[in-house]
């Protein structure tokens, strides 16, 4: 796997990284997104275009441009419906005829508890909902995709967005936001679930893979020990939760402050998002309990 700083393409270029496939980076770099949204061209005659990317003409233009003679876009495939993955689908759609296929609408795949926290109110936080998103086909787990030359099997890993999907080609998976190489998956309810997503890291790492292709950053080319790491990450996490709710209950606030002791205040939010991450998921393994509802503001107990 390349090391953070030595994944720097430019954007806008059509780059072979394997026979039948190129990436694309968007030009969207941020600290969320990292050098960018990859948008993968997969094919050599019918093209599946995986992830079109954010809002923007010139990504537009760069993908049509790089379409070779005798090719066209027959496929259009979205992952999830973040901001930074899924705004260029329909735009694109328009200008090849191609149809947009995805999980569902934004809110499709989302977990009983997470539904349960929107109703009350509590706002996602993140990278930002495409809340205009509706794919032309819904795609179901297992479903078989196929081209002239490839075949891709749809993978459900809902976590980072309930809606999210990976993409199985051969040995290889387009894995989105799920797992990628430069940083861990967000998990922010009431978007995202802890519980789900462990689960989809679990599942991926039953089979047996030659490499990731993520949604940022560079090709990760040990899946196994990176679907370890981040499993192992987030039981650091919880793990962490737990001994601080050893001393008597708290705050998501209070919690996180005492955790995330070097995070910088800005990132605090963040790291709150994801200790209430970690808490819905040991309330639902009833290992704490709230005081009240289930909310970002309860205070937290261990239970024995």
């Amino acid at each position: 796997m390349q090391a953070p700083d030595d994944f720097n393409p430019p954007a806008g270029v059509a780059e072979e990284i394997e026979t039948g496939l190129r990436r694309l980076l968007a030009p969207n770099p941020s600290p969320m997104t990292y050098r960018g949204t990859n948008t993968y061209l997969l094919g050599t005659t019918d093209i599946a275009v995986i992830d079109p990317g954010p809002a923007s003409n010139t990504h537009l233009h760069a993908i049509l441009k790089a379409l070779k003679p005798g090719q066209h876009i027959s496929h259009i495939l979205v992952s999830h419906s973040h901001l930074d993955h899924s705004p260029l689908a329909r735009p694109l759609a328009n200008a090849t005829g191609a149809k947009i296929s995805a999980f569902g609408a934004p809110s499709a795949g989302r977990s009983t508890v997470m539904t349960q926290l929107a109703e009350a109110g509590l706002a996602g936080g993140g990278e930002g909902i495409d809340t205009d998103f509706i794919p032309d086909i819904n795609l179901r787990d297992g479903e078989t995709l196929t081209g002239a030359d490839w075949q891709l099997e749809v993978i459900h890993t809902p976590g980072h967005l309930g809606n999210h999907i990976a993409f199985a080609w051969n040995d290889a998976c387009f894995t989105a936001d799920h797992v990628m190489g430069w940083a861990s998956s967000l998990v922010s309810p009431p978007d995202g679930d802890l519980t789900d997503f462990m689960a989809s890291c679990r599942r991926l790492a039953e089979r047996e893979w030659r490499i990731f292709y993520p949604g940022h950053g560079a090709p990760v080319d040990d899946p196994s020990a990176r679907l370890n790491w981040l499993i192992s990450h987030r039981q650091a996490r919880e793990a962490a939760i737990m001994d601080e709710l050893s001393d008597g209950p708290a705050t998501v606030t209070e919690l996180a402050a005492r955790i995330y002791t070097e995070t910088p205040p800005a990132l605090l939010p963040a790291a709150e998002r994801n200790v209430f991450a970690h808490l819905v998921d040991l309330a639902g393994k009833s290992r704490v309990r709230p005081d009240g509802p289930l909310s970002f503001g309860a205070i937290f107990e261990r239970l024995p």
